[in-house]
């Protein structure tokens, strides 16, 4: 039985049964509750929900450019993701407006959506000025700025000073998971404070913790040499339900397969926590059509590294693979879903 869109589509009737009317940032106004979980096992497949079609390599490409510390939207876009194009095109209508108050002589039509997405995928150098969303996601996993008090001025005088450092959150989650993995510190967050204001838009899913434990005789039987099962949980202060809410689960479940892989333990148990879970005003009629369908099984994932070394000699130089070269030489073609069967596309609009 598919428990994962059962528990999805009793959350969206909760929303519509008592959620409360708010305002929202994007004009839009939604209906919303506070304070709600999901939880799905692993071993009854992979969540990804069957009561409306998923766009699947959407969600893989994000989730790659997340972990490869990535906040510029070229590599989305190279790889036909534009959910964040929205987002990148709000700041370069922001400085069209200042450039055409402040520049005395005429300027040059401002771009389309559509001509700005263009010219980010053509065009390296504009991608690099216009592509950038802030120290988002990808930025805040991989690469954390973080200030070390250091004895002895630089001066040479006695006392402390304040050394930046950068912080690979994911590098040292897959380092710890392998030396210490019963440690309660396996946690990943994203709500920098001190940047928050430099971001795009502020987390909505801000952090997660994995759980690891030793597999059981039964699992080991089905699971020849794994000796332990790893959870993880996200937790998420802003749920768009209807549109965001699926990818969500989507990701952080493909995010505990690859790291399930890396440190070569079981996928078992994922979590959502969920703050303010509210439906915008216009997805409601499509919520009451999903919630009217009924569940398929939940299909599998399989998931292919790609041939990085370029030859026997390199690979003996080299010698194993870094996670972080893993994941660099990764595209959207080495996940691969197997059994996947959908209701059709619910379309709904998005609100930046």
């Amino acid at each position: 039985m598919n428990n994962l869109d059962k528990q999805y589509q009793s959350l969206l009737q909760d929303i519509l049964d008592n959620g409360i009317e708010k305002k929202d940032r994007t004009g839009t106004g939604t209906v919303s509750v506070f304070g709600r979980q999901i939880r799905h096992k692993m071993s009854e497949g992979f969540p990804l929900l069957t009561t409306k079609k998923m766009a699947w390599k959407t969600m893989v490409t994000e989730l790659l450019w997340f972990l490869r510390g990535d906040t510029n939207i070229k590599f989305l876009i190279d790889n036909g993701c534009h959910i964040w194009d929205g987002d990148a095109y709000k700041n370069y209508e922001k400085w069209y407006e200042n450039m055409a108050k402040t520049t005395p002589f005429e300027v040059p039509r401002k771009f389309t959506l559509e001509e700005f997405v263009k010219a980010i995928k053509l065009d390296d150098g504009y991608a690099e000025k216009f592509g950038e969303l802030g120290p988002i996601y990808g930025k805040q996993w991989r690469n954390w700025k973080g200030d070390t008090w250091v004895e002895g001025n630089t001066d040479g005088t006695d006392g402390f000073y304040l050394q930046s450092e950068m912080i690979d959150q994911i590098q040292n989650l897959i380092d710890d998971l392998k030396t210490n993995p019963d440690s309660r510190r396996l946690m990943v967050n994203a709500w920098n404070v001190g940047e928050l204001d430099q971001m795009v838009l502020p987390p909505c899913h801000y952090g997660f913790q994995v759980y690891t434990r030793k597999t059981t005789r039964e699992e080991k039987i089905v699971n020849p040499g794994k000796y332990r099962a790893i959870s993880l949980m996200w937790n998420q202060r802003s749920v768009d339900t209807f549109l965001g809410l699926p990818f969500n689960i989507a990701s952080y479940g493909l995010l505990l397969e690859i790291i399930a892989k890396e440190v070569d333990m079981i996928p078992d148990e994922l979590i959502g926590n969920l703050g303010d879970v509210h439906l915008y005003s216009n997805h409601i009629e499509q919520a009451k059509e999903q919630i009217a369908r009924e569940p398929y099984k939940l299909p599998a994932v399989k998931i292919t590294e790609r041939n990085w070394y370029i030859h026997e000699k390199v690979k003996e130089y080299l010698g194993e693979k870094t996670f972080d070269q893993k994941i660099m030489s990764y595209r959207p073609d080495c996940f691969e879903l197997e059994n996947y069967q959908s209701h059709p596309t619910i379309k709904a609009p998005l609100s930046n």
